[in-house]
């Protein structure tokens, strides 16, 4: 080294000359960068201390001694801190410390920042969460006393605690902190990107204006209208685009788009969010979607308009541990569009782990658009409409709930006075199609039968000789058990659906079907309901096993959909064996639908309905925040007292979200070796995606104790096919004997 100055990092360059980052500027770049991005929501003083003081913990003569010797010089995450990597110095503590030391108040907003830029947002008070809390964390002064052993530039010790108060109140400082932090840590990622790979950095935020995304959006949309048939469902989906142009000038806020299945919502959403983003200065759009078993259609459709203007991300194989190559890949959503799930959404926005977090302030002034909104999952639907008011009210947000099923999201309340749900105001809720009722009478393309007992159950046995009677006819059950009952006892040359296919199986499966339904060949075809979210298939006749209303609605959606047909689509419901025990959210669906569906008078599916089915549907969860989520997150947050790891760790939208399996199926075989030899790099990463199936914990024991799967040495958690015939054809991951309930299609 040729100067004593601190370091924050160190890099080589060709000829194996070390390089260093010097700490003061790394701490003022930092500074910089998170100003930049916590201006969009008015939070510019607070990032910029947190920037300045986020490392002083590396003018420790300690960390210094560390990452100067060889073995620091060598190591490639030298400056990352880990609980247990030996050697390691804590650098997190001493700018939290100094925060306390210079306003014991307000400087805890600061702490929570700092202390966890690396391990993660802090607990305020040790709860049941990993990790130290921040109270205790804040009672080791050592780190701080270490730090300042040495001279520290002025400007960086003398900047001054903020006193603005948090956006939107202290009553929601916790989301506020997450933001902070979210810029802090995209913020710190990036600088360090910047010294330790400038040729990545530099092709960060090289995306075209959403303006020109909106030229190439109307290209497209000009070229399939040219192209489309003149059909009454073309000339209505025509007007539904036209309506959602028409509505993009309304001032931001919270939207519902009401439009029938089959009626064209994937691009009429789109374009209602880039006419509003550019009508209002947002700066992207983001797509969530409840199903992984979806997210590739949705993703490639969008790909074929806009390009690599496109960011695909969800949670199967997202290489998340903490060491250089994965934190510096990690992605922080700077895109102009984004296609995600509702998971890697919802969990963000409540996560406390830096890479989840890194993404958020990149929410602010957006346009989020919610595909099917009524799959919010009812236990957890306080705390997400809690965040999305304030998303909505105090960050720039617009909100698209799009959907054919409304959701009942507005506030309401039980007989005795009680609020069933904490939601919007009816009145912020604007619907941007002029008569959803009128659009739904004119695209009514079916007519539901319903058996004349919802309780008696039907044999899979006379169901299948039923079903096998018809040429072309789509079953819908509620259970990837029930599709292998019923397609056991069908055809051999009958279609299987369920995600114990991997993504590449299934997109081939539907295509083969696709095209035989346009060829007019016979096609048989059982599935779970993850062909119901999105999957443009066009059945004469549907079946579809007793479910919630909106699940019907949906199956609906999979028949006649094109208006074909000389007269309406069938749509079959029956009652399945041992449909009754279904658990969780599809038995209290079938438990609501049985005893709403009777006090019909009009058309099972018209839209007054679907109201009135959600609030039964509402009240009859356990809870609205289950796991107490809102108090972990607000009830001392006067104090500043919040416990962020313990409300993340609850946060779950699935309580078992389960183990990726890598399958053999076409070219998974070749792609895992490529893992094996070269790591998880994030292009392969994305390739093996398509060749994933997620199994449940109980499943992955067994799976693992027959030697069928083994865990991957440099993936942990991830976990490769070993038995040959494990995977099928026909039926894809073979778990027989278990029952996995469709919640796990919440992934």
């Amino acid at each position: 080294m040729g100067d004593s100055r601190p370091i924050a990092h160190v890099r080589f360059d060709e000829q194996g000359q070390a390089i260093e980052h010097w700490l003061d500027d790394h701490l003022r770049d930092v500074a910089a960068l998170a100003t930049q991005y916590a201006n969009t929501f008015n939070s510019t003083d607070w990032a910029h201390v947190a920037g300045i003081w986020h490392d002083l913990g590396k003018y420790n003569p300690e960390f210094q001694r560390y990452i100067s010797d060889k073995t620091g010089y060598v190591a490639a995450n030298a400056h990352i801190e880990t609980d247990h990597a030996p050697g390691k110095v804590n650098h997190s503590a001493a700018g939290a410390l100094y925060a306390i030391q210079k306003h014991p108040a307000l400087g805890r907003i600061l702490a929570y920042l700092i202390a966890g830029h690396h391990s993660g947002l802090p607990d305020w008070v040790k709860d049941d969460a990993d990790g130290r809390s921040l109270e205790e964390i804040l009672q080791d002064s050592i780190h701080l006393d270490k730090a300042l052993q040495v001279p520290v530039p002025a400007d960086i010790l003398q900047t001054k605690i903020p006193t603005s108060p948090p956006v939107g109140g202290i009553d929601n400082a916790a989301l506020w902190i997450r933001m902070l932090f979210s810029c802090l840590v995209d913020a710190d990622f990036l600088d360090t990107e910047r010294f330790m790979q400038e040729d990545k950095f530099d092709q960060r935020g090289q995306y075209p204006e959403i303006a020109s995304l909106l030229t190439r959006f109307n290209q497209h949309m000009a070229s399939f209208a040219a192209k489309a048939a003149d059909t009454p469902v073309n000339r209505l989906r025509t007007q539904i685009l036209r309506d959602c142009r028409g509505a993009a000038p309304k001032p931001p806020g919270i939207f519902s788009l009401t439009v029938p299945t089959g009626g064209g919502k994937t691009l009429s959403g789109m374009a209602f969010a880039l006419e509003h983003a550019i009508q209002h200065g947002k700066q992207r759009v983001i797509y969530a979607i409840p199903y992984t078993s979806i997210i590739e259609q949705t993703a490639n459709i969008y790909r074929n308009i806009f390009g690599n203007c496109v960011v695909e991300h969800h949670s199967n194989l997202d290489p998340d541990r903490e060491n250089a190559q994965s934190r510096l890949a990690a992605e922080n959503w700077d895109a102009p569009i984004i296609v995600t799930t509702n998971v890697q959404l919802f969990e963000s926005l409540f996560a406390s782990r830096t890479s989840r977090c890194r993404k958020l302030h990149n929410l602010a002034n957006s346009v989020i658009v919610l595909d099917e909104a009524q799959l919010l999952p009812p236990e957890f639907l306080n705390p997400i409409l809690g965040v999305m008011k304030a998303l909505v009210e105090h960050y720039g947000v617009t909100f698209v709930l799009s959907t054919a099923t409304q959701p009942a999201l507005h506030t309401y309340h039980d007989p005795f006075g009680k609020a069933v749900v904490q939601g919007f105001d009816a009145e912020q809720i604007s619907e941007i199609m002029p008569d959803p009722a009128a659009l739904f009478v004119a695209l009514e393309r079916v007519a539901v039968e319903l058996p004349a007992d919802l309780v008696s159950e039907r044999s899979w046995e006379d169901l299948a000789e039923e079903i096998a009677e018809r040429d072309s006819v789509l079953v819908i059950v509620n259970t990837k058990q029930q599709a292998a009952e019923l397609c056991r006892l069908l055809p051999a040359d009958t279609y299987y659906l369920t995600t114990n296919l991997c993504g590449e199986h299934r997109s081939e499966k539907l295509k083969d079907i696709r095209q035989r339904l346009q060829d007019g060949e016979p096609v048989r075809v059982v599935s779970t309901q993850l062909i119901e979210a999105g999957v443009d298939v066009d059945f004469p006749v549907v079946y579809r096993a007793l479910a919630g209303l909106d699940s019907i609605a949906q199956a609906a959606g999979r028949c006649n959909r094109e208006g074909k047909l000389a007269e309406q689509g069938r749509v079959v419901v029956f009652v399945p064996p041992l449909n009754a025990k279904l658990p969780g959210h599809l038995g209290r669906s079938v438990t609501v639908s049985r005893s709403l569906l009777p006090t019909f008078t009009a058309s099972p599916l018209h839209h007054s309905h679907f109201q009135t089915y959600f609030e039964h549907f509402y009240a009859r969860a356990e809870s609205r925040d289950k796991h107490g989520i809102v108090d972990l997150l607000s009830q001392n947050a006067r104090e500043l007292k919040i416990q962020f790891r313990t409300a993340a760790q609850r946060f779950r939208l699935i309580d078992d979200d389960g183990s990726a399996v890598l399958v053999t199926y076409g070219a998974g075989a070749k792609l895992i070796e490529q893992l094996k030899f070269i790591g998880p790099k994030r292009n392969l990463m994305r390739k093996l995606q398509r060749y994933t199936v997620t199994v449940r914990e109980q499943v992955k024991k067994r799976l693992v104790q027959a030697g069928d799967i083994r865990e991957l040495a440099n993936l942990p958690g991830v976990y490769e096919q070993i038995t040959p015939g494990l995977y099928d054809q026909k039926l894809g991951l073979l778990v027989d004997g278990v029952s996995l309930s469709a919640e796990s299609l919440y992934l």
